[in-house]
């Protein structure tokens, strides 16, 4: 196995650290001051002017939709080992970075969903604009009624009527609803409850504006508030065309892990590049803090601290960086033991170098004066986005036994 970037992958990876040193860090205060400004004028999901700037600076470099492979996106010829690489370095400003390359979820899984199973018609409708950054998305699939962990449990209904789907249902932790320029969702639900298992649900377009859809709220994530919004949304009556469909019926639960393969790659990295942050957060207040007639960074406590981040860190990487190239080399099935099992390592590690960076930070690391608290309420969503933690050990036990019994 390879990971060394490819000469155009180490032409992109230079870009984006100068964007970064440039314009990135340099835009983050400036974005929560924006921030302030809009919530305090109870506009709180509307997008901070600095990421606009930041955008139209980006895509000027040609840092742009880089997440998509080389197969659907020639343009640049990245591959998924080539892109674990950048999508770490946007996550050292998780809230930025990722937006302003177009390279945001739920963004990309739903590109990527419209490049792989969209129409034409839907392609042009909705995946034109996406690519171009002028409208943004939402992936329905959690429900607060049943446990959404196994996507058999999922009961919002899609019923075909005639030319029309009718969907009835309830949703939450719908990333990216409360966002004014969110204009559709990719939503998965049941067109069969008694077939198959994994045949019973489907996914269709839906239309914000469409009637019967309503956003009941934005969700808080450990009392934070996110720019974009985690909402739950109620569906009573809400009539599409047959022609929102993505790909076939029954076939929701087949795009889904094709959806969550590189998107998994895609989240991990980026928590990679959070840790990285944290651990340099970690060391330069070690260095700079005196206790005890010597710096922080002379006890031995925190000498431990900083080598178990450091270790932790580059295991992890090299697990999702081998994910990548299985999945370049040898497809997404090929690497499911893989996938599951950096969905639960990386976000485990992620947390635990970022508790380290808040506990040598002192009472400041739990205050909004450092990114650490913040980072690590985003960071422990991961453990449940995209599943639990219990589900890929479960998935990874299942693969290893298997390997004896022959199930």
């Amino acid at each position: 196995m390879d990971f060394a970037l490819s000469g155009r992958a180490q032409e992109y990876y230079g870009r984006l650290q100068d964007f970064m040193a440039e314009h990135v860090y340099p835009a983050e205060p400036v974005y929560a001051a924006q921030r302030r400004e809009l919530i305090a004028a109870g506009r709180e999901h509307d997008l901070p002017p600095i990421v606009s700037e930041l955008k139209t600076e980006a895509r000027s470099r040609g840092l742009w939709n880089l997440f998509l492979p080389d197969s659907t996106n020639p343009e640049h010829g990245l591959t998924n080992t080539d892109y674990a690489s950048l999508a770490e370095l946007t996550g050292r400003s998780p809230a930025l970075a990722p937006e302003a390359l177009n390279c945001s979820a739920p963004d990309t899984g739903n590109m990527e969903v419209l490049h792989l199973f969209g129409t034409p018609g839907q392609k042009e409708r909705w995946l034109t604009p996406l690519l171009d950054g002028e409208i943004r998305s939402a992936f329905a699939m959690t429900e607060p009624d049943v446990a959404s962990s196994d996507a058999t449990n999922i009961a919002t209904r899609i019923v075909r009527d005639g030319d029309s789907y009718v969907i009835n249902g309830r949703k939450w932790w719908t990333t990216g609803a409360a966002d004014p320029r969110c204009k559709v969702m990719i939503l998965m639900g049941k067109t069969d409850p008694d077939g198959h298992p994994y045949q019973q649900q489907s996914m269709v377009l839906v239309p914000f504006d469409t009637p019967g859809v309503e956003i009941v709220r934005p969700l808080p994530v450990f009392g934070y508030h996110d720019q974009q919004g985690h909402c739950e949304i109620t569906f009573t009556d809400v009539r599409v065309p047959v022609e929102n469909l993505v790909g076939e019926e029954g076939g929701g639960f087949a795009i889904a892990q094709a959806r969550l393969g590189p998107g998994r790659i895609h989240h991990c990295m980026r928590a990679l590049g959070m840790a990285e942050r944290a651990l340099e957060m970690m060391c330069e207040r070690a260095v700079s803090r005196v206790a005890f007639g010597k710096p922080l960074a002379a006890q031995g406590v925190v000498r431990e601290q900083v080598a178990e981040s450091r270790m932790a860190i580059e295991q992890a990487r090299l697990l999702t960086l081998k994910t990548a190239w299985l999945i370049d080399n040898h497809g997404v099935r090929a690497a499911r033991s893989e996938v599951a099992a950096i969905k639960v390592v990386v976000p485990r590690v992620t947390l635990q170098v970022l508790d380290r960076a808040i506990q040598i930070h002192g009472g400041g690391g739990v205050s909004d004066d450092f990114p650490l608290a913040q980072m690590w309420a985003g960071a422990r969503t991961l453990r449940l986005a995209d599943g639990p933690d219990e589900v890929h050990v479960r998935s990874v036990a299942r693969a290893e036994l298997g390997k004896y019994t022959g199930k």
